[in-house]
Order: structure tokens, then sequence, then C-alpha cells
């Protein structure tokens, strides 16, 4: 066995170079300047590696000053054009000669029907069914269970506490509030199996697609095959609890009863069992991955900035003080607490928790004078025009005020800032991303302070940006604001 994956890779190290390489002389000089490296490997582990230590900004930067702000590469299995700037950024979200197509690891994880491997009409229809979930009117129903997820997690794991751990407890609380939202599975046993199996494919994302055993990817393949069947289960049974309800039950109850009981105008489901399953998996990742990542940052700004602190408790005190104690958090105020979006919007700016963004060409396209060709991916990194200075004044400098409609410096042009995508690629989750990111941050000023335990703690992405030590922090109770809330 071994002998025979062995003879595979060097098979492919042979055959691949000629492929590329007879492949290009069609072009003539059209393709941007770069190198491909070595088949496969490609620059793929100098990107990880930039990744790791979060230099890809720096890494992108020195090829744009070899290269130009187009250029080619070999990432992730594939030969990749790199593009650089807002008219790179919208060319990517709206371009319809771009498929939604991600890195081989990416795509085998999330599975093939996910919405971001789908274009043209199936993707229409998939994006309709998830955006339906995600609607402002139908998401105001569940701001009162993100509250008490967000209650019983402090009471849990903060409360009583010295010293936490940020980041795994943010993401144990996110991956709570998405199973309940999701999949409708309330707090015991039947959630606690997820979450193990969610962190193996989260490890593999973005990694080399070799699989081989011992390898992140390997995992990956490994626990999505051990959830499908759990999600089939799951699927199976919000069925029957339809046909029981005759189809009369709340449609929005979950995510996986929304996609279930959608109807086309033949009255048929608008999805099948693998398109669900593959899109649950993906909006599990983005809700969880998004939201965990930005209200980590969050409490490190807070510990970090007393000016921006003490606005935002005076924010959020002014809130508490028209409601009785352990009275739920409200849609009316979550719209009240306008100065913590603006600081959750600059935090997503500075360290967008998603890094990289890719596409695939689904047929020769011109670009900046150059040929993308057929089957090759784009890439864009979001931070590329986040932190340009011909775009955002003083990027370097925290300021919520710059996204404010009178800010004295001026908007940033369309596709500038893009931590949620743009144009038809827009995410549909930016809501709910909120409603969590807002109802977490208001019961943690409200009941504790804290301070970092190692100022500069570092982080590297994986790729979702990880703390080296979890973001560790001294939790200190705020007595008069405490509240309580049943186990």
């Amino acid at each position: 066995m071994e002998f025979m994956v062995f003879m595979i890779l060097l098979l492919l190290l042979i055959l691949v170079p000629i492929f590329f390489l007879f492949h290009h002389k069609s072009y003539n000089g059209q393709l941007p300047l770069g190198s491909l490296g070595l088949p496969m490997i490609g620059q793929t582990i100098g990107l990880l590696k930039a990744m790791k230590t979060d230099r890809v900004e720096k890494w992108i930067q020195e090829r744009i000053t070899n290269h130009g702000p187009v250029w080619k590469a070999s990432l992730f299995g594939h030969p990749t054009i790199v593009l650089h700037g807002p008219a790179a950024n919208k060319f990517i979200y709206t371009c319809e000669g771009l498929t939604n197509t991600q890195p081989p690891s990416l795509s085998r994880i999330f599975g093939p029907k996910n919405v971001m491997e789908l274009s043209g009409n199936d993707h229409k229809r998939v994006i309709a069914a998830i955006v339906s979930f995600h609607k402002v009117e139908v998401l105001k129903q569940y701001v009162a269970k993100v509250d008490e997820e967000s209650r019983h997690h402090l009471q849990m794991h903060w409360h009583g506490k010295h010293e936490v751990q940020v980041q795994p407890l943010i993401k144990t609380l996110t991956f709570n509030i998405i199973c309940s939202l999701l999949f409708g599975i309330e707090r015991g046993p039947k959630r606690e199996k997820f979450l193990p199996l969610f962190h193996d494919m989260v490890k593999g994302l973005l990694s080399i697609p070799i699989n081989l055993p011992f390898t992140k990817y390997n995992r990956a393949i490994k626990a999505r095959k051990k959830l499908v069947p759990m999600l089939i289960h799951l699927i199976h049974e919000k069925r029957e609890a339809l046909k029981e309800q005759n189809e009369q039950g709340d449609p929005h109850e979950d995510l996986i009863t929304s996609l279930l009981s959608i109807r086309d105008d033949n009255g048929s489901t608008m999805m099948s069992e693998e398109e669900i399953i593959d899109n649950i998996i993906a909006v599990m990742f983005a809700g969880y991955g998004t939201t965990s990542v930005l209200v980590t940052f969050f409490i490190r700004l807070l510990a970090n900035n007393k000016s921006i602190y003490s606005t935002i408790v005076r924010e959020h005190q002014e809130i508490s003080s028209n409601k009785v104690l352990e009275e739920a958090l409200t849609w009316e105020d979550l719209t009240k607490m306008k100065y913590t979006w603006k600081v959750a919007t600059e935090i997503m700016r500075v360290n967008p928790p998603v890094a990289l963004s890719f596409r695939r060409a689904k047929q020769d396209i011109e670009y900046g004078g150059y040929i993308i060709p057929k089957g090759w991916q784009v890439l864009i990194s979001l931070s590329m025009t986040h932190m340009d200075d011909s775009i955002f004044q003083n990027p370097t400098m925290f300021d919520p005020t710059r996204f404010e409609k009178h800010a004295p410096s001026p908007s940033p042009p369309p596709f500038s800032y893009v931590p949620f995508g743009g144009g038809p690629r827009m995410c549909p989750g930016v809501e709910l991303a909120k409603i969590e990111t807002l109802a977490m941050i208001h019961r943690l000023v409200s009941a504790f302070a804290w301070e970092l335990i190692k100022k500069d703690e570092p982080f590297k992405r994986v790729p979702m940006p990880e703390f080296d030590h979890g973001l560790l922090v001294q939790v200190k109770p705020l007595k008069e604001t405490m509240v309580s809330c049943e186990a």
C-alpha cells in the first residue's frame, strides 16, 4: 500500500510539470509573472508558514513588489492567480466567469454541494433557501435564545474562575449557539459528539490535499465521514417531525427544519439531502469561525484599550438600566448597541477572521492585461485592502469612528472592506454573526472585568487566528451587575 502511494506521488511529480509546461505554451506570455514551484506543493508551505506567524500581508506584499499586483503561484494543489486591490475584490465577488470553487482540501471537507462550490441557478436556488433562514424578521426570534446560551455559558465556565482561556471558551459558546439554531440540538450528550469531529475538520481546512495517514487532511476527511451519518440521522428525525405536524409546524425552528420545509412551485423540496448536509457543514463553519474569532479579538481589545472599554460599558449599562435582572435581551436592545458594532467592524478590518478568498475560473478570463486560464484558482487577501494606506487613513491605527457616516476621513471605495464578501457573494450569515457578537459582549461587560495575563500573546492562522495560549485572562466579577442563570 505504501509503495503504491509512493508511486502515485512520483507519477504526479513527473506528469504535472509536463502538463503545465505544455499547457502554458498556448498563452504566449499572457500569464502574469511568478512561479508555480514544485507540483502539488508549489508555494503552499511558504504561505502556511506566513499564516502561522500572521505575516500573510507581508508574504503577499513581497510578491507584489517582485511581480506586480497580478501574479501566479501554485497553492493548495492548484495553479493560482493572485490579485490585489478593490477592483480585484469586485472581480472576485461579481465575475460570472468565476465559480466559488474552493481549494481541494476545503472542498472535500465541506462537500461538493455546498453553496461556495455552486454557480448559476444552483447557487441562486441554494442561497435563497439559506437566506430565508437568515432574514432579519426570522432571526429576531432567536435573540433570546442566543442570550440564554450566553448567560448559561458564563455561569458554567466563567463565574467562580480566576483565570480563563478565552478563545476555547468562546468557541464552545459559539458552537453551542450554532447547534441550537442550526441543528435544533439542545444541551446534552448529542451536542458533545459533534464538537471533536468539528475541531478535526477545522484543522484540515487549508492543508496540502494528500490523503496520507496522520496528516491534518486525513484526520479532517475521517471526521467528515463520521459526521455525515450523524447529520443524516438528524435530517431523518426532522423530516419525521414535520410529517407528524402535517408540515404545519414552524418552518424556522432550526436551519435543517427550514431547509426541509422550503418547497418550489411544484411542491417539491428545493434541496436534496446531500445539499442539506454539505450546506449545514459550510454554514456551521462560517458561523462558528468568524464569530468566535471576532469575539476573542474583541475581548483582547477591551483589555488593552481603556477608552474604548469605558465607552462600551456605558452603552451597555444604559441598556441594562432599562431592564430587570435576568430579563432577556431583545432585538430592540441590540439596535441600541451601535458603538459596539462599530468597534466590531474595525476589529474585522484589522484582523479579518477569514484572511483569504478563493475562486476558480470556469473559462479563460482576461484581467489586467493577463489571461486567467480555465480551471485555475483566483485568490485575494482581505487584509491587503483593509490595511492599504491609500484606502484607509492611518490603517494601523484602531479607529471605530472611521465607519461613521460623518467620519473626517473619506469613505473607502466599494469592495475595499470585505470581511463578509461582497456583491452576490455576500455571506448570508452577517446578521446572525452580529446578533451573536452583540449578545455575548453585552453579557461579558455586564458581568466581568478582565486583564490579559500575557499582554502580547501571539496568534497564528490555522487557517483562522488561534492564540498560542488561548488568550489567557484574569477574570474579576462585577458583583453589582452579576447575573445568575440556572445551569
